[in-house]
């Protein structure tokens, strides 16, 4: 605390972070982003050379040849994976399948140098969790990623009170688990907080305490927390629960939130689209937003930010991943490329072109499919749409994408004056239709007049969904709207998943639309 004090009182050392923030802002500004990647690329594989990934690929071999030839030979030994894939040949090679996947593996040069000590655990819908290899120094490259964000926010807000205030920092599960080998798995927002320098523990909250309480407490003591500590300047989360927090602050203080937070300064979100949910940050700030920046974070790299200023982010190319990227129209009914499906270098992407994302990573993941799929708006620089997963709404053929689904949600908040919190749609294939749930602030919401909004919205978006409405191959999409709360309380009572950095899936990801249909059956009392 004492830490914290002295650099709050002390203006000469804030002008010289300040300082420091600026020159690292233009030199992050100045990078080459094609001559980033081609190192990288080269750095990854001779790092790698003597692993047994490296080993299997004749890594070694590609030793100072020129990236056009490597990067040739690469594409042609080393076949696309997924991390079912990348799990069955190197991840757990000759385990029984009962016992795939139900801890984290054990990785000694196995893709990457040394001991794999992290792993990133997310969750899976239809297999067990996944455990993303979190190595040290893809930890490191992400502390500097987050550095040169922030670098760029302070050096293009002069005024900024950040560096004498706090973070508040919306994490998931604090829980880790530790294996017989000294191996720690668990949430990356629990490894980020648990590994994180020490130096730094002073500015973040909320502290270990309030992490590790149940979301229902937790949210509340974090709400109790960011109105009395007027030194939190920052919040850092999954849009759906920063506006949960934002909630309770308003409830438990009574007033506008620009009196109560007065010294919120930034607004940090990432994981899923804000578009659906600006109309309610927009409300409930009365139009005085703090500022936002958009990230897109994953377990297996940093992949972009957002610039003050900027109505898009910046790819990142710098931080220790390997990027290629396969057309979106090469992916299968699945959402998957082939294992040597035509793939590109950052160089070569096109504007307007939607991509899946494949990545190479200094955790030793190789040519991986991670399932993001992105659109370039600009090359120089970088700028990129987040267009979704890939998993689409494509049960009837029609491939709508993540990107556009949230979309057609963000035009019916504002074209009547609608506020849905939440959503999610999957497909009825018997009835050829969508069926949409959808958590309301009010009543005020006609399931038929919601209905008309997606379906013209998505007939503008997405041409395939156009044509096959009017042959009659998709039916009028069904609507069911639920309180504002329906699908967060169906989530913890089915799914035993709610806040943190737990995200509600937007388009059901399930092979037979049974989370949708769980979801409905959940709340069938309230169709509208």
């Amino acid at each position: 605390m004492a830490l914290i004090t002295w650099i709050q009182r002390s203006k000469t050392v804030q002008r010289v972070l300040h300082a420091q923030a600026v020159k690292r802002a233009d030199c992050c500004n100045r990078r080459n982003p094609l001559a980033a990647q081609r190192q990288i690329f080269g750095e990854l594989l001779n790092m790698a050379a003597s692993t047994q990934f490296g080993r299997d690929n004749s890594f070694a071999r590609l030793n100072n040849l020129s990236f056009e030839v490597a990067y040739d030979y690469y594409k042609k030994r080393v076949p696309i994976r997924s991390y079912q894939e990348f799990m069955t040949d190197y991840l757990y090679p000759g385990m029984p399948a009962p016992t795939i996947g139900r801890a984290a593996p054990y990785l000694d040069n196995v893709t990457w140098p040394g001991t794999i000590k992290m792993f990133c655990e997310t969750s899976g819908t239809t297999a067990p969790s996944k455990y993303i290899p979190f190595s040290t120094r893809m930890f490191a490259e992400n502390r500097r990623a987050a550095l040169d964000m922030m670098s760029c926010y302070l050096a293009a807000n002069p005024e900024s009170r950040i560096l004498d205030g706090k973070v508040l920092y919306m994490s998931g599960s604090t829980t880790l688990a530790k294996s017989a080998h000294g191996v720690w798995s668990g949430d990356m927002s629990a490894l980020t907080l648990r590994f994180r320098p020490s130096y730094l523990a002073p500015f973040v909250e909320p502290n270990r305490d309030i992490s590790a309480l149940p979301w229902d407490e937790k949210l509340q003591a974090m709400a109790e927390l960011l109105l009395r500590d007027n030194q939190i300047r920052v919040i850092s989360g999954v849009p759906p629960w920063i506006i949960l927090l934002l909630k309770r602050c308003a409830e438990i203080g009574g007033k506008p939130l620009q009196e109560l937070l007065p010294n919120l300064e930034l607004i940090i979100h990432g994981g899923t689209s804000i578009a659906p949910y600006r109309n309610e940050f927009e409300q409930l700030f009365a139009g005085h937003l703090p500022q936002l920046l958009e990230l897109l974070p994953s377990s297996e790299a940093f992949m972009a930010f957002q610039q003050p200023g900027e109505t898009q982010m910046r790819l990142t190319p710098f931080y220790g991943v390997f990027f290629e990227f396969v057309r979106f129209e090469e992916l299968d009914e699945r959402g998957k490329p082939a294992p040597y499906a035509l793939a590109i270098p950052l160089e070569q992407v096109e504007i307007g072109q939607r991509y899946a994302v494949i990545l190479s990573t200094c955790s030793g993941l190789w040519r991986y499919h991670i399932g993001d799929t992105i659109r370039f708006t600009a090359t120089s620089p970088h700028f990129i749409e987040f267009t979704g997963r890939d998993r689409f709404l494509d049960k009837l053929e029609e491939k709508v994408t993540q990107g556009e689904v949230e979309q057609a949600v963000a035009t019916l908040n504002r074209s009547g004056g609608w506020n849905v919190r939440e959503f999610m749609v999957g497909a009825d294939i018997p009835n050829r239709q969508h069926q949409w749930v959808l958590a309301v602030k009010d009543d005020c919401l006609n399931g038929d007049d919601a209905a008309r909004v997606l379906d013209m919205t998505l007939c503008g978006l997405n041409a395939d969904y156009a044509t096959f409405r009017n042959q009659g191959r998709i039916n009028v999409p069904e609507v069911l709207v639920v309180p504002e709360d329906g699908i967060y309380l169906w989530s913890q009572a089915e799914r035993g998943k709610l806040g943190g950095q737990s995200k509600i899936p937007h388009i059901d990801p399930t092979p037979d639309s049974s989370m949708i249909a769980s979801l409905r059956n959940f709340h069938s009392h309230a169709i509208v």
